[in-house]
């Protein structure tokens, strides 16, 4: 569908109105409808031609069947009369076949039994019937039809030809009009069957696209999260010092500003990198070589230098051997948790702690103490742990968060290590 809601036009739909029925073409565009009249389009040029074919065939058959009149010597002259006006009243019927077929057909039933001339008409209001309605119609009308052949010919008989052989080629005629009725309808239902298809084809092949880009953009929002919200908080926390503390020593002042130099280049670098993937589309691996578990001991010593105090326990043989999704997982499990304890409980020691080994996976905490006095406040909007959990869950393993009993908080995620 189109963003307004409609359905958009096939472009044989638009080029070729004119060879389609408009049955068929209610069902390919349902918009076509003339004003006033929803859902049901005009007659197109395949439609005209058709009409008249079947008007100029049932008066064929209605003018050689009035010839024939004259060989019924028993027949009086008032009902040869009235089979004649039956016959074409019948003839000028048939234009109504597209919106009635199924009265017209039940109406042919009577006439067709007291005319003879109307028997043109009465074929075409089948295979009308047959091509435009549901099998169980075309069974009643045809079956009445059909078990009405023997008492008209019983009751006018062809003087040409024996009573069973006309009886049975009028039957055999009959069911070969209701067969081709309904080999073009379900040839037009299979059409517009595949026609469905394609069309839902799209709308998933579409759909599927459009999930995939927003979980690009998941992908890449938790990315910028995890990423710029370590460097910015290190920028804040300085910048903050340097404000509180105007009168701090020259050597303290340098070292803030250095730290937040150099922060605000990494986080300018990161958002460079992340913007470049945004217009490129290439996928993260294409950039600087994304963290490790072996990058944990980098991570924290950025942090020391930036005034915390963090306590590492690496019970790792050796990270390379850790899978590089895992220790992607932990190194941003780490980062977060670090730029949360930094943000709400700053001062206070936090401990780092990571073990496992193949085949029992790898665990990682992180645990920090309550603060002392009251945290200044920070903004935030704490979807940072939720984007962990559901990084974690991806992955294959779990997370938990929360604060513990001497209230302080703790962080405790476990991956698979296959």
């Amino acid at each position: 569908m189109t963003n307004d809601g409609t359905t958009p036009r096939s472009p044989v739909v638009t080029r070729r109105r004119w060879w389609l029925p408009s049955a068929v073409l209610d069902e390919l565009d349902p918009d076509a409808g003339r004003p006033g009249r929803p859902g049901r389009s005009r007659r197109t040029a395949r439609d005209w031609f058709v009409d008249f074919f079947c008007f100029l065939l049932a008066a064929a058959l209605g003018l050689a069947a009035a010839d024939s009149l004259r060989d019924e010597t028993h027949l009086p002259h008032a009902l040869a009369v009235i089979d004649q006006v039956l016959g074409a009243l019948a003839c000028g019927a048939v234009w109504l076949r597209r919106r009635h077929p199924l009265g017209l057909a039940v109406a042919m039933i009577p006439v067709g039994l007291v005319s003879n001339t109307s028997a043109g008409t009465g074929l075409v209001a089948l295979f009308t019937l047959a091509v435009h309605r549901p099998f169980r119609y075309v069974a009643w009308a045809g079956g009445v039809s059909l078990a009405l052949l023997p008492v008209f010919y019983w009751l006018r008989p062809d003087p040409d030809l024996p009573y069973a052989g006309v009886v049975a080629f009028s039957a055999l005629l009959t069911v070969s009009v209701i067969g081709w009725g309904m080999f073009v309808r379900s040839k037009r239902q299979l059409m517009l069957s595949l026609r469905d298809r394609a069309r839902r084809a799209e709308t998933e092949a579409r759909l599927r696209a459009e999930q995939a880009q927003r979980l690009a953009r998941e992908a890449i929002a938790r990315e910028m999260h995890d990423v710029l919200a370590h460097r910015l908080t290190l920028l804040s926390v300085h910048a903050g010092a340097l404000e509180f503390r105007p009168d701090a020593r020259r050597e303290e002042v340098a070292r803030a500003a250095g730290v937040i130099r150099e922060s605000a280049h990494e986080a300018l670098q990161d958002l460079r990198e992340i913007i470049g993937v945004l217009r490129t589309g290439d996928s993260d691996d294409a950039g600087r070589p994304q963290p490790t578990l072996a990058a944990l001991d980098a991570l924290v010593a950025e942090c020391r230098e930036a005034g915390m105090k963090v306590t590492l326990t690496d019970e790792v043989t050796d990270p390379a051997d850790v899978p590089a999704s895992v220790g992607r997982t932990a190194y941003r499990i780490a980062q977060e948790a670090l730029t949360n304890a930094r943000k709400h409980a700053p001062g206070t020691e936090v401990t780092v702690t990571v073990t496992g080994a193949a085949g029992d996976g790898l665990a990682i905490s992180v645990r920090n103490p309550a603060p002392e006095g009251e945290a200044p406040h920070v903004p935030g909007s704490g979807q940072g742990l939720i984007g962990l959990t559901e990084r974690a869950t991806l992955t294959g393993g779990t997370l938990r968060h929360g604060p513990t009993p001497d209230g302080g908080f703790e962080v405790r995620a476990r991956l698979p290590w296959g």
